[in-house]
């Protein structure tokens, strides 16, 4: 697949050179002229929130229409995707009640995606603190049935790849309400993910096996978290009162939006660039995945100002419903394979508007090694990271079709402070950290056009 031209082995001075002109020229382009950090600025406060199937993400997907089509992309469209349409309700209400001397305390909540609601009436039941899976095994039906469990599993604030640490706590958000329901709990709290000790409550998705009735479920802020394990551990009996109103509508239509860059020698071989355009219901999904979005964006749109005609195909897909369902990125792959087309590379950008410091390939040794050799061209504007790794949720779809997945890496660790709270806001964004991105995207996508066979 790859061609092995002048950034991936040695080559000459002369079109090395050329290289290293145009991605400073990529670079000017997008820290003096950049418009990228206008477009989030248009997306979080004139759109805002935009969560699968709500008013929000179809004014977002309005609104990816219309800049694609304003920049005069070769070809603009919207692939239709049935999505799942989960709303929140009223706010929620959580409450450590007092008895005795104790006065009651309330938490800082919020309800997870998928989660049952309570009603007006709330549900009240005695805590029991788990701090992983195989203590709940332990407690069994027992243990369980009829009270709230309560995941106290912190991020790992060892690791220095923050996403590591979220990777090991996620399952307790993810995984966690079904298998406490299916022992017979009614409620279930779970420590917000971050290593953050703050009031800050982190929302995000849940999914209930098949059979097992949902039930109220909620993350709670750290402090909170910190809070309540104390009192637990007194051994002294914790009720809690819940009280939500989330419920499960019927699935909607939505729409991944595309553009594209035609190809001029191999217009029938593609490299994507994108972020999923939607994002929780709190906040303005600034950084998850604002910033994915209109970086993509972008990246196209300099590539257009510079007049650089692509070899290839180049598409930028703003991807619907990541957050509660990833049926934007699996239809864009089934509709990909429908049509025959053939996806060489594509790259995500998840993981927040932060300073880039390199990529990571999920691919063939000998595509992360070829990648690994540009490298080198990186080096002056400190994208120093190269190699194999992960990718995205949204284009990992496209993996069985042979395709070279790459994943943009910022400095995340701030990305945890904030990723699915209230506090992801576009005031959240530095505009030089996400012009470099945008930029150091826009170059390695160059790169491979230029590259690739």
């Amino acid at each position: 697949m790859l061609l092995i031209a002048t950034a991936l082995t040695p080559g000459t001075t002369l079109a090395q050179t050329e290289e290293e002109q145009f991605i400073r020229q990529v670079y000017d382009t997008a820290l003096v002229h950049g418009k990228s950090y206008e477009l989030l600025r248009q997306l979080t406060k004139n759109v805002g929130h935009r969560l699968s199937g709500s008013a929000g993400a179809q004014k977002a997907v309005d609104w990816g229409q219309q800049v694609m089509q304003e920049l005069r992309f070769d070809t603009v469209w919207l692939q239709e995707v049935t999505v799942p349409h989960w709303e929140r309700g009223k706010a929620e209400k959580v409450t450590l009640l007092g008895s005795g001397k104790d006065k009651s305390l309330k938490l800082q909540a919020l309800a997870l995606g998928s989660s049952a609601g309570t009603g007006p009436k709330g549900v009240t039941a005695p805590v029991v603190m788990v701090n992983n899976f195989d203590e709940l095994e332990q407690l069994g039906r027992q243990g369980v049935e009829g009270k709230i469990v309560f995941y106290n599993f912190p991020m790992n604030p060892s690791l220095i790849k923050t996403g590591q640490a979220y990777g090991e706590a996620s399952p307790y958000r993810t995984h966690g309400p079904s298998i406490a329901a299916k022992l017979g709990a009614v409620g279930a709290l779970v420590r917000s993910l971050t290593t953050a000790l703050d009031h800050v409550p982190h929302t995000g998705t849940t999914i209930f096996e098949a059979g097992v009735k949902p039930i109220p479920a909620l993350a709670i802020s750290t402090l909170d978290a910190e809070m309540l394990s104390k009192k637990l551990k007194s051994g002294k009996t914790q009720n809690v009162y819940i009280e939500t109103h989330s419920r499960t509508l019927p699935d909607a239509r939505s729409y991944n939006v595309i553009g594209e860059i035609r190809g001029s020698e191999q217009a029938d071989k593609i490299i994507t660039i994108g972020g999923h355009l939607d994002s929780w219901d709190v906040g303005e999904g600034a950084h998850d995945d604002g910033t994915g979005v209109v970086q993509s964006i972008e990246a196209l749109r300099i590539l257009k100002a510079l007049g650089y005609q692509p070899r290839h195909t180049i598409r930028a897909v703003l991807f619907m419903n990541e957050e509660n369902g990833l049926r934007g990125g699996r239809k864009y792959a089934e509709e990909a394979a429908r049509k025959g087309e053939k996806h060489i590379a594509a790259m995500e950008s998840d993981n927040g508007g932060f300073t880039p410091i390199g990529f990571t390939v999920d691919a063939t040794q000998e595509a992360v090694a070829a990648i690994e050799a540009l490298a080198p061209l990186f080096k002056k504007y400190q994208v120093n990271e190269f190699g194999a790794g992960g990718s995205g949720a949204d284009i990992s779809p496209l993996k069985p079709q042979g395709t070279i997945l790459i994943g943009y890496r910022p400095d995340t660790q701030r990305y945890f402070d904030i990723h699915h709270t209230a506090e992801d806001t576009f005031e959240k964004v530095n505009k030089r950290e996400l012009e470099l991105g945008a930029a150091a995207m826009t170059s390695l996508l160059y790169l491979l056009d230029k590259n690739l066979e």
